[in-house]
């Protein structure tokens, strides 16, 4: 049976506290198999088990009663995962380049014809998908890697409103959701 990975928004970040053991007791619990989480980030993955629609629904249901705050859900299939692995957005970059690469994955399709203007020099944008941007940030002189994010990233979110979900993760930890 393939599994489905699921990508927490926002969680172990102020009061929004979530221990990935008590995570995974929780789902499983609630009837999931297979629960594996991946890093403190809110990465899980399972044995699939209905529609990504459904299983987003039951899952933000479980976690919100069980933590007692709401957190949004993003779902990929881990064949998905193995595609977007295997397509790797970064490998236009140069390997010396200090760079954090990211993935922005949303909950549902973007519009056509997005785009958005990096910042030479801050932030890459290396490529949009349908429910995907990558990004590579690169190393400031305060030691920071995505504080332009935020910008590069704000006139999206106006057009988009609350209507999508997304939620970022280092591409490290994309390329441990499948081990």
């Amino acid at each position: 049976m393939p599994n489905d990975i699921a990508f927490l928004r926002g969680i172990n970040v102020g009061k929004r506290q979530m221990k990935m053991a008590h995570l995974k007791t929780c789902m499983e619990a609630a009837g999931f198999e297979a629960v594996k989480t991946i890093l403190a980030s809110g990465n899980v993955r399972f044995a699939r088990r209905d529609t990504p629609e459904k299983t987003k629904f039951l899952l933000e249901s479980v976690i919100e009663k069980q933590f007692g705050f709401p957190v949004g859900v993003v779902l990929r299939g881990e064949e998905e995962i193995a595609a977007m692995l295997e397509q790797h957005p970064f490998k236009t970059l140069d390997p010396e380049a200090d760079v954090a690469r990211h993935v922005l994955l949303f909950d549902r399709t973007l519009p056509d014809g997005l785009e958005l203007e990096g910042r030479p020099g801050e932030v890459d944008v290396m490529r949009i998908d349908p429910t995907e941007i990558y990004i590579a940030a690169y190393r400031q002189p305060n030691g920071r890697y995505t504080e332009s994010m935020d910008e590069v990233l704000k006139p999206l979110r106006a057009k988009l409103g609350k209507t999508v979900l997304d939620t970022a993760r280092n591409w490290n930890t994309m390329e441990k959701v499948l081990k």
